[in-house]
């Protein structure tokens, strides 16, 4: 009980220190945004809202100045379900990628950021 008290008021400290510390997005004209953010169609993120490794993700999101689908496993358990089905672990932050008629999952936040920064900026 404490244990989880304790990981709770970390999570938001971790959240509010990425509020107020938030980066800049990439700046676009409008067709440059157009084309940035239909390179992102069909993807969602699978975290938690206070997860260190979640937070680290949506900033790098942010800095890339698009919008990627949150989907919290905490809140909605057919997400829950969805991550464990498909990507075979409930372990966040996880990438899906929907291409072509099939999905693909991506684990861990630097092998993600590192996949969204190849598929925007190029």
């Amino acid at each position: 009980m404490v244990l989880k008290f304790v990981r709770n008021a970390l999570g938001l400290v971790i959240v509010f220190f990425d509020w107020i510390s938030r980066p800049q997005p990439i700046r676009r004209n409008t067709n440059e945004q157009i084309e940035a953010q239909a390179k992102l169609n069909g993807h969602a993120l699978y975290q938690f809202f206070a997860c260190p490794f979640c937070v680290k993700t949506r900033r790098a999101i942010h800095a890339l100045g698009v919008d990627v689908e949150l989907r919290d496993i905490n809140k909605e358990p057919r997400h829950r379900q969805d991550l464990e089905q498909g990507g075979g672990a409930v372990k966040v932050p996880c990438l899906r990628i929907d291409e072509n008629g099939s999905s693909r999952w991506i684990y861990e936040s630097n092998d993600i950021i590192q996949y969204l920064n190849s598929r925007v900026v190029g």
